[in-house]
């Protein structure tokens, strides 16, 4: 049986990077090396296997994410309140809504604003991921308004 070989230059392109194939259902990828399987090799040209570390694509799934959170969204002052009391725990709620309410009235602070608001919509529709992005847009909103004009 034939030994698979790949020219020089081809395999040192190949090697030190992470190679994946797409996720299954349950969201795990086997790691690929196309640098010395025929399989795998074969499975990269066909654009199955793709480089996790790729600067083109986390550009392309960081764009997609923040267009989920920078979305307008605009809520009542109520529907806000009820979503600090569900994400926030007891003693940080008033601050939080004043800070939130002040954001909504600052051009600088409003993407913080939207970010909260989007975040926490993800997070009630089952995407738990998101309750962590909702305080950090918080903490965000309070720098924003603490920056001082130049």
């Amino acid at each position: 049986m034939k030994r698979f070989r790949l020219p020089r230059k081809i395999k040192k392109s190949l090697r030190g990077k992470l190679w994946l194939y797409p996720a299954d259902e349950k969201g795990d990828s086997l790691m690929a090396t196309p640098a010395r399987s025929q399989e795998d090799y074969s499975a990269l040209k066909k654009g199955i296997v793709r480089n996790i570390l790729d600067p083109k694509g986390a550009k392309a799934r960081n764009q997609a994410f923040r267009e989920k959170l920078d979305k307008k969204t605009l809520v009542s002052d109520e529907e806000l309140k009820r979503y600090v009391d569900d994400i926030i725990r007891e003693d940080l709620r008033t601050s939080s809504y004043r800070t939130l309410l002040a954001a909504k009235n600052n051009p600088r602070a409003i993407p913080a604003y939207y970010n909260f608001v989007n975040a926490f919509q993800l997070f009630e529709a089952g995407e738990d991921s998101y309750g962590n992005i909702c305080c950090l847009s918080l903490e965000r909103a309070e720098k924003l308004l603490n920056k001082r004009k130049k």
